[in-house]
């Protein structure tokens, strides 16, 4: 059956203003007058965001302002060895409106169809005037033939984005070992899967949503299930495109009668880059209760970290930095890895503190009485091989399906199962100590391994089902966080997964979420620009060390994207390890200067306008932050000589200054918005409205 002799039973319009009753077969959550498709065959109301039609046999094609992103697809099948069901025949569909508790206002759509081989399946599409350009979907599927099928798994939202001029970018915010970019382009042979899962035994997890976009146009697929759930979003680069689906691997056998549902998953189709389509994640999920904890004033002071003096740092060096620390216009003081015996005790190094605890509250004190703020290097769920905690409570690891241990790779230990109560307990208990009774202020939790864990099939926890150690992860750093401000109101929660994607589900008991071991000053900024729009206005989103940074010197990369400044400088003379993390007298200029700009304009307390501008496609690279009427631009390239447009001014005249050097740019309006600028490596613009 070819698209043009195909008749779409079902045309679903999705849009973003108030929602409209519409004749006949058609749904629309914008008033819009009909607007019949041109193709003769097909019924339709025109809309002015997502539009998705179903034909005959349910397969679907979807449309962005009227115009076509794919061709009719197989987007939602049921997999059978290695075959998919997925022609379903129509059988009906019922309209309804819908209004839920916290998403709002929303249409719901359920389609109906049956396969040859007897299997029904029933599709219900659910959108919401307050989320433009998405559509939720579950999709259930009923064995009604005479024969167990051997189900292999399903997928939903599986399209072909067609290709224009351009090619494509896309976003996964899943992990993967060699740490790679989110943001990569789509070229010739390009595959990713994009699981959701464990990519090695300490290296898993992510935020479950997947892009792909040309320019003007993305699609994106992702799950809305309330915990972690194992799925994958695989991209790849196609003939004629760029496809996308959601996919679920699980074996099982369906029955006679029996039925099966697929996870809560949803579909957008949306302007621009990954941007909107994780802000439209973020507000779905947040209206369930999965958004960031309102997080203390501190949580934007830059940071310095005593990692540069690596795990065998002397006490005396760490405090020998302070004034300078101080000096340079830096709050936070980290004490990083090697203040312990080893992971899982967590017992002091008295080589370095021979008091113990003693030496230890002396220590935050010291911190304190400099001004500055004392933070505690930490990477729970693990144990080290010779740990007493090791040998004692063995019955807390997270076993495999075979009763192998887990490996936390850089640690050399094992991890815990974060789903087994005495597990929680045992590390609940130790940051209630860190923060009530040693003195630190926050706690930098460190790790790969942290991000998400395996199934767990120890015995001993008695799981109804293995996926509870995934699921609980959650839960675990939930009672890590309510501990640490029982004990101090004001206390901070980092969570560094070194290199991983954050895991989405985490992050609502986290109050900070550093760059995470960037590779390059690219990573620092789409990383940024990628938490910005999954946690919203009043988040924390860290730079991490600018030492990580292209060329080590980067603060332009973290300032420029509203990022919590960070650096682990070393005092000259000091005995670093790395003589390149000292601080020169060169370098103590230019931190000052990056310090002071900082705090003048305190750009991550601002709106980060990511919408504005398409990190894939817009050179150079710009990134925009508003402050109450004033724009705050950031323009990257190796180098550059054109003009630049400014987008997002208001209906007045601007000022244009460039913050970092002080020198004017002239001024401009929303309708001559463009300057002409030459620059290497990045260029700043503060534009402030006049009058």
């Amino acid at each position: 059956m070819t698209d043009m002799n195909r008749r779409s039973v079902l045309k679903v319009a999705l849009g973003g203003a108030g929602l409209a009753a519409l004749p006949t077969v058609a749904m629309s959550a914008s008033p819009a007058a009909a607007a019949p498709n041109s193709d003769p065959d097909l019924v339709g109301v025109g809309d002015t965001s997502i539009t998705l039609e179903f034909d005959d046999q349910l397969r679907s094609r979807v449309a962005l302002k009227g115009v076509d992103l794919t061709r009719f697809d197989a987007g939602e099948a049921l997999l059978v060895g290695d075959q998919a069901i997925e022609a379903f025949a129509y059988r009906g569909h019922r309209t309804r409106a819908t209004r839920h508790p916290r998403h709002g206002a929303g249409v719901r759509v359920t389609i109906e169809g049956t396969s040859e081989e007897g299997v029904h399946k029933t599709v219900e599409l659910t959108s919401f005037e307050r989320l433009a350009g998405m559509i939720v979907m579950k999709v259930t599927y009923t064995n009604r033939s005479s024969t167990a099928l051997e189900v292999t798994g399903w997928r939903n939202g599986a399209h072909e984005l067609l290709e224009t001029p351009g090619g494509f970018y896309t976003f996964s915010g899943t992990t993967y070992t060699d740490r790679r970019d989110w943001v990569m382009p789509v070229k010739d042979g390009y595959a990713q899967e994009n699981s959701l899962g464990m990519d090695s035994s300490d290296y898993g997890g992510g935020t479950p949503l997947a892009t792909v976009w040309r320019r003007g146009a993305g699609l994106s697929v992702g799950h809305v299930e309330p915990v972690a759930t194992i799925l994958r979003m695989p991209v790849r680069k196609t003939a004629d495109g760029a496809s996308i689906a959601i996919q679920d691997d699980t074996a099982r056998t369906l029955k006679p009668g029996r039925r099966l549902s697929t996870s809560t998953t949803f579909l957008t189709a949306l302007p621009g880059d990954h941007f909107v389509p994780l802000q439209r994640y973020r507000d779905y999920v947040g209206d369930i209760g999965q958004r960031a904890p309102k997080v203390p004033a501190s949580a934007f002071e830059p940071i310095w970290c005593a990692w540069g003096y690596e795990r065998d740092f002397t006490v005396e060096q760490v405090t020998a930095t302070l004034p300078k620390v101080r000096e340079v216009g830096l709050r936070w003081v980290v004490l990083d890895d090697g203040w312990q015996t080893n992971e899982g005790d967590w017992d002091i190094n008295t080589t370095k503190f021979p008091r113990g605890e003693a030496d230890m509250r002396a220590f935050t004190k010291e911190i304190r009485d400099a001004g500055l703020r004392p933070r505690l290097w930490w990477a729970p769920l693990a144990a080290d091989p010779d740990s007493n905690l090791l040998r004692d409570r063995s019955d807390m690891l997270l076993l495999d399906r075979d009763g192998n241990r887990q490996d936390v790779t850089w640690w050399d230990a094992y991890t815990l199962c974060p789903a087994y109560q005495p597990t929680v307990d045992y590390f609940v208990e130790q940051a209630k100590r860190f923060i009530g009774d040693w003195g630190y202020e926050g706690l930098k939790i460190d790790g790969q391994h942290l991000n998400s864990v395996a199934p767990c099939y120890n015995p001993k926890h008695r799981h109804a089902r293995p996926e509870e150690s995934t699921e609980g992860l959650a839960r675990f750093w939930k009672a890590i966080h309510e501990a640490a401000r029982a004990a101090n109101p004001d206390a901070l929660v980092e969570l560094c997964p070194c290199g991983t994607a954050f895991a989405f589900h985490n992050l609502p008991y986290v109050d900070q979420y550093p760059g995470s071991d960037p590779e390059s000053s690219y990573q620092v900024r789409s990383k940024g620009k990628s938490m910005k729009a999954l946690m919203g206005a009043g988040s924390s989103y860290s730079g991490d060390h600018v030492e990580l940074s292209d060329n080590g010197d980067d603060f332009a990369s973290s300032y420029g994207v509203g990022a919590v400044l960070s650096t682990k400088f070393t005092l000259p003379g000091a005995g670093a390890p790395d003589k390149a993390t000292d601080l020169t007298s060169e370098k103590e200029v230019l931190w000052r200067k990056w310090v002071s700009l900082y705090e003048k304009n305190m750009l991550p307390t601002g709106e980060y306008r990511g919408e504005l501008y398409d990190i894939g496609f817009d050179k150079p690279e710009a990134h925009v932050v508003a402050t109450k009427r004033t724009l705050h631009y950031a323009f990257y390239a190796d180098q550059w000589d054109g003009t630049v447009e400014l987008r997002g001014l208001g209906r007045t005249r601007y000022r244009l200054t460039d913050p970092f050097t002080g020198k004017s740019l002239g001024t401009a309006t929303a309708q001559h918005n463009t300057v002409k600028l030459s620059f290497e490596r990045f260029q700043l613009i503060v534009a402030e409205p006049i009058g």
